[in-house]
C-alpha cells in the first residue's frame, strides 16, 4: 500500500513548489508526478496534437493509470493535479482506492494567482482565474491550506499530519 499526497488547487497556486519542499523535508522518498513534468521534459507536447480536445481524454486516462501503476508498485507519491473534468475524480477514486491518500486543497487570493501566472509565462493567462471559479466544487479535503503561507511551514504541517495514522481519506467520499 502506497502513501499518496494529492495536491489539488488552481494553476499557479504553488503545488510544484510545495511538492519540492515536501521532498526536501521528508525522510520518506516520494516520487513526484505531474503533467508539468511530462510537458517540461518534452515527453508530452500539447502543440503536437492537431486535435487536442479529441486526444485529451486518452492522455489523461493514461496519466491516471500511470499514477495508479506507480502506487501499485509500492511507490509513495506526491501528485499534483487539477480535477477539472467530470469523471476524473471518480476514475481516480477507483484506481487509488487501495492506497493511503491525503487529499490537500489549496486556496490562494486571485490577485496572487494572477501575479504568479504572469511571472511564470508558461501557461495561458487567465487559466488560474478560470480554475478558481470551480476548482473546489463538491470536493472534500483532508487538509485545506492557504497557498500564500510560507512553503516551509506548509510542508512541515503536512509532514506532521503524517506522524499519526491517517483515517480513510475524504478523497474517497
Amino acid at each position: 500500500m502506497a502513501l499518496i499526497l494529492f495536491l489539488h488547487g488552481p494553476s499557479s497556486s504553488g503545488k510544484s513548489t510545495l511538492a519540492s519542499e515536501l521532498r526536501r523535508q521528508s525522510e520518506r522518498p516520494f516520487l513526484h508526478l505531474s503533467i508539468d513534468h511530462l510537458r517540461d521534459s518534452g515527453a508530452w507536447d500539447p502543440a503536437r496534437y492537431p486535435d487536442w480536445p479529441t486526444a485529451r481524454p486518452a492522455f489523461f486516462d493514461g496519466f491516471h493509470r500511470a499514477i495508479a501503476g506507480f502506487a501499485a508498485a509500492g511507490n509513495d507519491l506526491i501528485i499534483e493535479h487539477i480535477l477539472d473534468t467530470p469523471g476524473w475524480h471518480r476514475d481516480l477514486q477507483d484506481l487509488l482506492n487501495s492506497h493511503n491518500l491525503l487529499f490537500i486543497g489549496f486556496d490562494i487570493a486571485l490577485e496572487t494567482l494572477n501575479a504568479r501566472e504572469q511571472q511564470r509565462g508558461d501557461r495561458p493567462i487567465g487559466s488560474a482565474a478560470a480554475d478558481t471559479r470551480h476548482i473546489h466544487d463538491r470536493l472534500h479535503y483532508d487538509l485545506h491550506l492557504d497557498g500564500s503561507r510560507p512553503v516551509t511551514e506548509t510542508a512541515a504541517e503536512i509532514l506532521q499530519t503524517l506522524c499519526n495514522p491517517l483515517p480513510r481519506s475524504r478523497f474517497f467520499a
